[in-house]
């Protein structure tokens, strides 16, 4: 997918960019790859397969769930590695008020840039892990939207993700192929965590490739004991 089919299939999908946001995409392409020669960001650095494969599958979200565009609607992006779905998000809807957390300094250090370079605003990059930021009280249950890409299956990504969803907020997970085995297994942890599925949606992207996006109401108070200390909700899925 070059810029021009990226541009367009987002247009006709009713999400249109400006000269200066597909700017900012280019410049993130860019950093993206000089980056990845100092250390590992990603495994995919052709410009039309990251277009494809990051920038228009983070896009997916809104896409999707279109109620990501209204104004100061706040999402936090756990395990953000290299900025997706957070930064392609917040380039498009530059209303969006963004928290992305990573517990790798350089990836850190790398988001920082990216956010400086490309000049965003109202996007915060913090270092950590999930479950220390999940139990502080200026963090937990303040977020309208959680998200996450690529960290861990459905069960162990709720506990890192949901104690940051207010009550009436909602947690969007992203999954391939294996994205409905993943919601049957977790259903457990969604309900001890005060999640309940709304929606899903099942597509392909442009290569063929499966995704699914499934809505989950933050409709409970996630219990205080959760998530628990770091390491543990992956070594002890609920």
């Amino acid at each position: 997918m070059d810029q021009e089919a990226f541009e367009k299939s987002l247009a006709d999908a009713g999400l249109t960019l400006s000269s200066k946001q597909l700017e900012q995409f280019e410049k993130y392409y860019s950093l993206l790859v000089k980056t990845n020669q100092e250390f590992n960001l990603t495994a995919i650095t052709d410009h039309d397969e990251v277009y494809l494969k990051h920038f228009f599958d983070s896009l997916t979200l809104v896409l999707h769930h279109p109620a990501l565009k209204e104004a100061g609607a706040s999402l936090i992006d756990i395990g953000s590695g290299a900025g997706f779905p957070a930064l392609p998000l917040k380039i498009a809807l530059p209303d969006l008020k963004v928290t992305l957390v990573d517990s790798l300094n350089k990836r850190v250090n790398f988001l920082k840039t990216v956010v400086q370079e490309l000049g965003l605003e109202n996007v915060t990059v913090l270092h950590g892990r999930a479950e220390d930021f999940g139990q502080d009280s200026q963090m937990r249950e303040h977020f309208d939207y959680a998200t996450a890409r690529a960290v861990a299956k459905t069960a162990v990504l709720a506990e890192y993700t949901l104690p940051f969803v207010r009550l009436g907020g909602q947690l969007l997970v992203m999954k391939g192929s294996a994205g409905e085995e993943e919601l049957q297994a977790g259903q457990k942890a969604l309900k001890v965590l005060g999640g309940q599925l709304k929606d899903s949606f099942n597509f392909q992207l442009a290569n063929g490739d499966p995704r699914v996006i499934q809505v989950i109401d933050k409709v409970e108070k996630t219990p205080k004991k959760y998530p628990r200390q770091a390491g543990t909700p992956s070594k002890k899925p609920l």
